[in-house]
């Protein structure tokens, strides 16, 4: 099982994915990718397995990916200040992986019918969605 987390900014949700990935998931090989280098050191030190820098490590790990997790900004082109590129939205959105995203309503994208909760509870969230994906 490959478990990708993509992250941008400074990493905090990628951060708290990936300690969430890897208590869910003992077993599973944990990617972590950042568009920067910040986020990227945030999630290494979290304990993922692996991690690299950039859009063509995001468009290569999709490829290799069976769960891709992150905010919901990472499949929309321009999102997250700029960060997220159009190669990096159309690399998730084509992923045969299963993706799991925290919706956050910033960087002017508004989800509506999805409840203002904390940072925490959304992150408990995706941990329960990683569980039943990976049939735990």
């Amino acid at each position: 099982m490959n478990i990708l987390i993509i992250d941008a900014q400074g990493g905090g949700v990628g951060k708290q994915l990936v300690a969430a990935a890897k208590s869910s998931a003992p077993e599973a090989r944990v990617t972590a990718v950042g568009t920067n280098t910040a986020a990227t050191s945030a999630m290494l030190k979290a304990g993922a397995d692996e991690a690299a820098t950039g859009e063509n490590a995001v468009v290569v790990a999709c490829r290799r990916a069976d769960i891709i997790m992150g905010p919901i900004g990472i499949v929309i082109a321009d999102a997250m200040l700029g960060e997220i590129t159009p190669a990096i939205a159309r690399a998730v959105g084509q992923s045969a992986a299963k993706r799991i995203l925290i919706p956050f309503n910033s960087c002017d994208n508004i989800i509506v019918g999805v409840a203002e909760y904390s940072l925490g509870r959304l992150i408990d969230e995706a941990k329960s969605e990683l569980l039943r994906a990976i049939g735990g």
